[in-house]
């Protein structure tokens, strides 16, 4: 990823219009082994994003078809003036399944990718935390409507331990058309 081609600064003034208020929601728990056929996925980096970014991309492709969002570059928000941190790239990526999955099992997939990128999970409070990727699942297509609540959004059903979104993730999904 070209850093200067892709990454924007986020601002208040590029806040996303998205209305989130009648998506149906569900706890990852209460979805986690129905079949998912598509994923909006957050991926963020704070260390060499440049080079994990395009890494992680290349191994979703691998699990089926994607489109991305614009990346932007976000400040640390655990971040202060005694403890200062590198700010995050941000993106958001639409990954539709060659085959369907159960939802944790996909999870499971997804840490194996951190993991091969070097994702340190645990660090010392005193250190500056260096996450080379981060993938979070913000929301999910569910096979054949096995959900009650996705005929609110078409299939979709956000997962609850990801909402209310953060900024670049509205304007992400915003972005890729997903969910409006």
């Amino acid at each position: 990823m070209p850093k200067m081609q892709l990454v924007k600064a986020m601002n208040n003034s590029n806040l996303a219009r998205l209305n989130t208020d009648d998506l149906a929601r569900q706890s990852f728990e209460q979805l986690q082994f129905l079949q998912v056929t598509a994923v909006v996925l957050g991926l963020g980096s704070n260390f060499q994003a440049e080079y994990y970014l395009p890494q992680v991309r290349k191994s979703l492709v691998k699990l089926g078809q994607i489109r991305l969002s614009t990346a932007f570059e976000n400040p640390d928000i655990t971040a202060t003036q005694e403890r200062p941190k590198p700010n995050y790239i941000n993106q958001c990526v639409h990954l539709v399944l060659n085959e369907s999955t159960t939802l944790i099992q996909l999870r499971q997939g997804l840490k194996k990718l951190e993991d091969q990128c070097g994702r340190q999970r645990e660090t010392n409070e005193s250190s500056s935390k260096q996450v080379t990727i981060d993938i979070d699942i913000l929301s999910v297509k569910l096979e054949n409507n096995q959900n009650s609540l996705s005929d609110k959004m078409h299939n979709w059903t956000i997962i609850t331990e990801r909402y209310p979104f953060a900024d670049h993730e509205k304007i992400g999904v915003e972005e890729l058309g997903i969910i409006i």
